[in-house]
């Protein structure tokens, strides 16, 4: 017998049938002797329109508001599936945030969990009960005003609460039935993982790996919680999220994957003097705009560099603003930007302790005469940025080099 979490997205729940068909997987891991703690999203669509809703009530709204508002679609769910569980003849109980409690601080709108009291909620597991908690939810305890975690605030309920549960693991049930080598719409020949590590899922998460989202990864981590990712509509084993030491022979390179948020600029002919970086970079700090990918060179006038960098595409225009307002204090001859840029990664713990792996990416992507224009790398981590049009080339020919296709 084993406690478990499991946890269910707005598509896995989104009508009738398939609440029905979640409490069916509920009722047997329930039939299997195991404890069963269950984490809802809202039924797809629905949060979006509780946001456009808060929104035309004012233009202005009060976050606390806004949170009592768009967390209510989780109630409807967990209640439902209460209720199907109840007619299977399965004892079950809804959970809101408050009621756990759920305890966060007070940042409306993107709250972060500071703990739970699970007492309650494990003796009526003990006894056989199980909760169907409503995630995204929590309570600021000061001024017993309901909470709301912000993107991908399920994924975190349900990790967070499997830890404090000490829970076996946490199951998240998705519209995929696990983690990917690659993209497999654009690598055909990219296969599922049995395992992955914390580390490997955190990098793929940032960037832009629609899986798992990078918070409730980092807290996976902190708390050891073994997070497995399954399928919602398929009886399949998923993928295992777990330490690096529960992974006996591990490969070099386990992923290879990309993000279409990038765009590139360049700052000419910046003099080459102490605090150019923080009267460049500071500024842009400052406007919350988020600076990813850096390359310095020498230009060839004396005394002068190039500076390349990467922001978000959508931060563009404000970055492009914010660096004209500054110019006097950066002294730039001249500024470019480009959007048809991808960064591509390669990712693996193996890396640590393997050499060549650079090279493998810098020698498959010249032989296919992609040019790289930024490079970056990390301790289990090495991306380029190249031109958009070759993103599919690149991903299938580094896929290949690396042994990840499958047979």
């Amino acid at each position: 017998m084993a406690r478990i979490v499991m946890k269910f997205g707005g598509t896995s729940v989104a009508d009738m049938d398939r609440i029905k068909k979640v409490a069916a997987r509920v009722k047997a891991e329930v039939d299997a002797g195991n404890e069963v703690a269950v984490v809802v999203s809202a039924m797809a669509g629905v949060t979006n329109q509780l946001i456009d809703l808060t929104r035309s009530a004012a233009r202005l709204y009060d976050l606390r508001e806004y949170d009592a508002v768009v967390s209510s679609g989780e109630n409807v769910t967990a209640g439902l599936l209460a209720l199907v569980l109840q007619d299977l003849g399965v004892a079950a109980r809804s959970w809101q945030g408050w009621q756990i409690p759920v305890l966060t601080d007070a940042s409306h709108g993107s709250a972060r969990i500071e703990g739970i009291e699970t007492e309650e909620l494990a003796r009526r597991l003990t006894s056989g009960e199980v909760a169907v908690v409503a995630g995204f939810q929590g309570l600021e305890p000061q001024r017993q005003r309901i909470t709301t975690l912000g993107r991908g605030g399920s994924d975190t309920s349900a990790v967070a609460l499997a830890a404090a549960l000490q829970a076996e693991r946490c199951d998240i049930f998705t519209d995929v039935d696990g983690v990917y080598t690659s993209d497999p719409r654009i690598v055909s020949r990219a296969r599922k993982l049995d395992k992955i590590t914390y580390e490997e899922m955190l990098e793929m998460a940032s960037l832009g790996a629609k899986v798992l989202q990078t918070r409730s990864v980092e807290m996976a981590m902190k708390h050891g919680v073994r997070v497995q990712v399954r399928s919602s509509f398929e009886e399949l084993p998923g993928t295992l999220v777990v330490d690096e030491d529960e992974i006996v022979e591990q490969a070099i390179v386990s992923g290879v994957t990309y993000s279409r948020d990038e765009a590139k600029i360049t700052l000419r002919s910046v003099p080459d003097r102490p605090g150019v970086a923080a009267s460049i970079f500071g500024p842009l700090a400052e406007a919350a705009i988020n600076v990813d990918m850096i390359v310095q060179n020498i230009s060839s006038k004396e005394k002068t560099t190039d500076l390349t960098f990467t922001v978000p595409r959508g931060d563009v225009a404000r970055a492009i603003a914010v660096l004209e307002k500054h110019a006097d204090s950066i002294n730039h001859e001249a500024l470019s930007a480009e959007e048809a840029v991808v960064k591509v990664s390669v990712i693996g713990v193996g890396m640590r302790s393997h050499a060549g792996v650079a090279q493998t990416m810098f020698s498959t992507l010249a032989e296919k005469g992609i040019n790289i224009e930024v490079i970056a790398t990390s301790e289990i981590k090495i991306s380029v940025l190249i031109a958009e049009e070759y993103l599919e080339l690149a991903l299938r020919s580094l896929h290949s080099a690396y042994g990840l296709d499958k047979a």
